[in-house]
């Protein structure tokens, strides 16, 4: 394994335990403060929306600023829909670098979380494209997009989910 491959591998393990562990202040510092972080939505023929500000997206937030504020409501219990907050584990896999240029990593994996809250559990899958940027204190995450593969949720997605 590639010496940028195992880095690359150690931030995703990261940032997934931050998720697992709640530790949203520092989740946070994975993201750069312009990140696009968006879930898009499948439609009624079985292909994902392309625009997030024309379709339905899943999830979207433009900026690091949603994401702040996300994770502000979450903190605050001001969000009915993370009350309580689920107990979560996710599971990365077939990690790969697509693509490099200068301080830029394209990378692709897969991805499963397990959710548990009120004795029900709900698995989660999919994959995600994300862009990697090169800093002085290591990577932090540029463009986040995730596939959500699963064909029905009965319930809101979020953050923590994937």
């Amino acid at each position: 394994m590639s010496q940028l491959l195992q880095e690359v591998a150690q931030f995703l393990y990261r940032e997934a335990r931050l998720l697992d562990d709640r530790d949203w202040d520092n989740w946070l510092t994975c993201y750069h403060p312009e990140v696009v972080y968006w879930m898009p939505a499948w439609t009624d023929y079985d292909q994902l929306t392309t625009d997030p500000q024309r379709e339905i997206s899943l999830i979207y937030y433009g900026c690091r600023d949603g994401l702040e504020d996300r994770v502000y409501r979450i903190k605050t219990e001001r969000s009915a829909a993370s009350t309580p907050e689920p107990r979560t584990t996710h599971m990365l896999s077939n990690i790969e670098i697509l693509a490099q240029h200068g301080e830029t990593v394209s990378v692709r994996y897969n991805w499963c979380t397990y959710s548990h809250r009120y004795q029900k559990t709900d698995q989660f899958f999919g994959h995600t494209t994300l862009t990697l940027q090169q800093g002085d204190n290591g990577f932090v995450i540029s463009k986040k997009v995730v596939q959500l593969n699963n064909d029905y949720i009965n319930q809101v997605i979020d953050i923590y989910h994937i």
